[in-house]
């Protein structure tokens, strides 16, 4: 790009191809221009630099838009300095230049902006010049955050239209009709969970970077093969107590409208009191449990350790009240402070040993899943989050709906390799016959109670997984009994494919129902509310990022303690001053 590409007699199809040409020639030979005049109909330009001979002059063709130049003089004598910035480079130009990296991209970062700029033209930028061309660029491809409000309602009456049966509808506050809630639930998600889906719903909320920011919270569920399933969404302003409550409301009127009997649910979240008050008000025949995956995550952030979260997984999964003391007396050796901490959690909300409801093999929720769907596009309207999800929705139904069509087996095929192995398992067990329904079942290093009429194992699997455990299996062989008549509806194939029976329908291209904003707000010959951003906005210039300490990364060697000699280097079950 050093030499010039003009001559005298090229042509361009109009004034603005030929200003764009002329200014990436300036960028990318690094020269300044000076515009002496510029209008419609003609260009004279010379470089900047006060002894640079270089000018050149372009008109437009009569009776045609076409510019051409007319005379081309000199050659540059300038001094070109690659590390400076460069008058031509504009906000405008840069966006132009982003453009189709942004639509590949989302999370094309203004830092590759300025690396992308420099590698290319070997100019240096303004940091905060590719930050608000980054902000202009993923307007001007995905609209306003403005605008993305303003169609809302609009949006919201297209998804019930071309998806009969689902809910879309926004909330808004104040005579002046600010954004307060959203709450969308496609049909076909309704009917999918309720006829298919593991009754256990996954709660949780990812933070949007949008300009006016908002919480996306969301309801999850499982289908039999463990893939996620987007129940329902919504977002809301500001996340409270306020607002789980509202979303969980709404929640239950989606599922009591669609079922005659609403089924028992348990519900996994995070540690928000108002998650779980919500919980207890709105389905007060479900179960709530805390997300072990959570819940270890904050002991590890509380406390710093991580043999803490290890004996808490080991106690989570002890599956009898003397393997939950032990892991709980080990903690309490590790930290007291961390044992009390957990005292504020019941057992019975993430201990399996004590759980009250049926997890179906699910003791952490889907969230995280969920949040990747929509990770890139937090900084875009509120529209765009939405038709996100919506598309990911349309291909998850249509493949996983396609590949159940080859399944030929009774259950879905994790299930089916879970029954075959226990089948597996229970050939070498020894099985003692109590009554009709209760059995002793002897194996090499253990002996378990099974009762086959409440569903009952004393390893507690069968409960905790919906499945029957190589012990229950062991017992039904014995008197018989066919093993598959045992197995929870909800994972045979039957129910995985009623699951993605409906379909998410396309929703109309936005050109077929947009109505820009500055019309919107100046129309008063109908009474359609037209939705204003709420009031909460992100702060202006670059946020500030938490500083990661490189010790909390790298913790080093674990070192282990005595609890008995208070020593380092053994544990008590080794300890010296035991014998």
């Amino acid at each position: 790009m050093e030499e010039e590409t003009f001559f005298v007699g090229q042509e361009f199809p109009d004034v603005k191809a030929f200003r764009n040409a002329i200014k990436e020639a300036a960028i990318a030979q690094h020269f300044e221009l000076r515009i002496i005049k510029s209008d419609l109909i003609r260009y004279f330009a010379k470089c900047a630099a006060e002894a640079c001979p270089w000018r050149i002059r372009a008109v437009k063709l009569p009776n045609a838009p076409t510019f051409a130049i007319r005379s081309l003089e000199g050659k540059h004598t300038c001094g070109r300095n690659a590390h400076n910035g460069h008058h031509q480079a504009s906000i405008d130009w840069i966006v132009s230049f982003i453009e189709q990296r942004l639509r590949d991209n989302i999370n094309y970062k203004p830092k590759d902006i300025l690396h992308d700029i420099h590698q290319q033209y070997g100019i240096t930028i303004p940091y905060k010049q590719a930050w608000r061309a980054k902000e202009r660029g993923l307007a001007a491809i995905y609209g306003s955050s403005e605008e993305g409000y303003c169609l809302l309602p609009s949006y919201c009456e297209e998804i019930k239209k071309t998806n009969p049966g689902s809910i879309a509808e926004v909330f808004t506050t104040g005579p002046d009709h600010r954004f307060q809630r959203l709450f969308v639930s496609f049909y076909s998600s309704i009917y999918g969970f309720l006829n298919g889906c593991l009754p256990v719903i996954g709660l949780g909320g990812i933070h949007l970077k949008s300009k006016y920011l908002g919480t996306l919270l969301s309801a999850t569920s499982f289908d039999a093969e463990g893939g996620l399933f987007p129940l329902a969404f919504g977002v809301v302003d500001e996340e409270n107590d306020e607002s789980w409550m509202w979303f969980l409301s709404e929640l239950h009127k989606a599922l009591e409208m669609n079922t005659q009997n609403m089924p028992q649910l348990t519900f996994i979240s995070d540690t928000q009191k108002g998650i779980a008050d919500a919980v207890r008000r709105k389905f007060p025949n479900s179960v709530h449990d805390i997300c072990i995956r959570h819940l270890s995550e904050s002991i590890g952030k509380e406390f710093k350790n991580p043999r803490l979260v290890h004996l808490l997984w080991k106690a989570a999964q002890a599956t009898t009240t003397i393997g939950f003391k032990e892991k709980m007396a080990e903690i309490e050796e590790v930290s007291l402070d961390a044992a009390k901490w957990l005292q504020q959690f019941h057992p019975s909300r993430w201990a399996f040993v004590y759980f009250e409801g049926t997890h179906y093999g699910h003791f952490s929720s889907n969230i995280e899943e969920f949040n990747k769907w929509i990770l890139e596009a937090r900084e875009l309207p509120i529209i765009q989050v939405i038709e996100r999800i919506h598309g990911k929705l349309m291909t998850e139904f249509e493949e996983r709906r396609k590949q159940s069509n080859s399944w030929f087996s009774l259950l879905a095929p994790s299930a089916e390799n879970y029954i075959l192995e226990a089948i597996s398992r229970a050939s070498t067990y020894q099985v003692l016959r109590s009554d009709q329904v209760e059995f002793e079942v002897l194996s090499a290093d253990r002996s378990d109670i099974v009762n086959i009429g409440t569903h009952c194992c004393s390893c507690r699997e069968w409960q905790l997984y919906g499945l029957p455990c190589s012990h229950a299996v062991a017992a039904l062989i014995s008197c018989q009994k066919d093993v598959y008549a045992f197995t929870e509806k909800c994972f045979t194939a039957a129910s995985y494919r009623e699951t993605y029976a409906g379909e998410i329908y396309p929703i109309e291209a936005k050109p077929r129902w947009v109505k820009t904003e500055e019309a919107a707000m100046t129309d008063d010959d109908d009474n359609r509310v037209f939705v204003r951003p709420p009031k909460i906005r992100r702060l202006p210039g670059r946020p500030e990022k938490k500083r990661v300490c490189v010790e909390d990364i790298n913790p080093g060697k674990h070192t282990v303690r005595c609890s008995l000699c208070n020593q380092t280097g053994h544990y008590k079950t080794t300890c010296k001053e035991r014998f």
